[in-house]
């Protein structure tokens, strides 16, 4: 379930980029009232500000919902072999001990 959502996060994530980067700035309006830019666009003088502006809305409320679910989904996880989750039990450390050998009795 996390996985799938996972990617759907990611393509969600992609396409609202692509579709906040194809929008035109709201002075770019201006020239296509007089006719400039009105029979480049494929969905008409207005109709392409409005399908583009709600496809972005919708978007945008996609990836902040599936943020929120993947949020609450990944808090408190533990994972069994995070050597680092209990800091509180101490471990046993060897200590390696130098023997000098130029002190010993002969025999």
């Amino acid at each position: 379930m996390y996985e799938i959502l996972l990617v759907v996060y990611l393509i969600v994530s992609i396409i609202l980029v692509g579709f906040v980067l194809i929008q035109q700035g709201k002075g770019a309006g201006m020239g296509a009232s007089f006719g400039s830019g009105a029979s480049n666009t494929v969905f008409g003088a207005g109709g392409a500000s409005n399908f583009m502006t709600k496809t972005t809305a919708l978007l945008a409320v996609a990836f902040f919902v599936l943020s929120l679910v993947l949020g609450n989904l990944s808090t408190n996880k533990v994972s069994a072999d995070d050597a680092f989750s209990d800091l509180t039990v101490e471990q046993a450390v060897e200590v390696p001990v130098e023997v000098d050998t130029s002190t010993q009795i002969p025999e």
